[in-house]
């Protein structure tokens, strides 16, 4: 009796949960992106004691040292654009070979290194933009000059383990700002 009592039991309980559990069929959720909104950057631009200068972003500050290298912190990406500055003296091949082998440095961790020219013939101003895809340490650099006087390069960090993927967002939100910069750039 006992026996059959327990059979009933599981039964039943076979039964509810068959009953309960039968509904509307799974359907799986979309992929979800993350939505990064930025707030659309005012430009000023930046005077020092340097020989150039340029417009940079509001979203930034504009750091300089003594030797002209200006760091321009964007507190709230935990990210810095570091500028170094050196003057050309009969140097102009050396200092190239030097901003490419700092790009190329990254080729350990990055999926791809992609270069864009930049000629500014009206204001002197000539260079390249290199975008380093992966996880690499700086994923964006560039070199400018003016081929006579003035050498900059600058490369862009995030203060977080690199992971492409996440940080991507916020690198084109700040290439934005280093295209306006480029473009901005004026020698004295």
């Amino acid at each position: 009796m006992k026996n059959i009592k327990n059979r009933f039991l599981a039964s039943a309980t076979c039964m509810v949960i068959l009953l309960t559990s039968c509904g509307e069929e799974p359907v799986p959720k979309p992929k979800a992106q993350l939505r990064l909104e930025y707030p659309v950057a005012e430009y000023a631009v930046v005077e020092s004691g340097c020989p150039f200068h340029f417009e940079k972003s509001d979203a930034c500050e504009a750091v300089f040292n003594s030797k002209c290298w200006v760091n321009l912190e964007y507190h709230e990406l935990n990210a810095s654009v570091n500028m170094t500055y050196r003057p050309v003296e009969d140097n102009l091949q050396e200092l190239l070979r030097e901003a490419e082998k700092l790009t190329f440095n990254h080729t350990i961790k990055a999926d791809g290194i992609s270069s864009r020219p930049y000629i500014n013939d009206k204001n002197k101003v000539y260079g390249s933009v290199f975008e380093v895809t992966g996880n690499a340490a700086s994923p964006l650099q560039f070199h400018l000059t003016d081929s006579v006087s003035h050498f900059i390069t600058g490369a862009v960090y995030f203060d977080v383990q690199p992971n492409y993927d996440s940080i991507r967002p916020a690198v084109r939100h700040i290439e934005n700002d280093i295209i306006r910069l480029i473009e901005t750039m004026q020698w004295k």
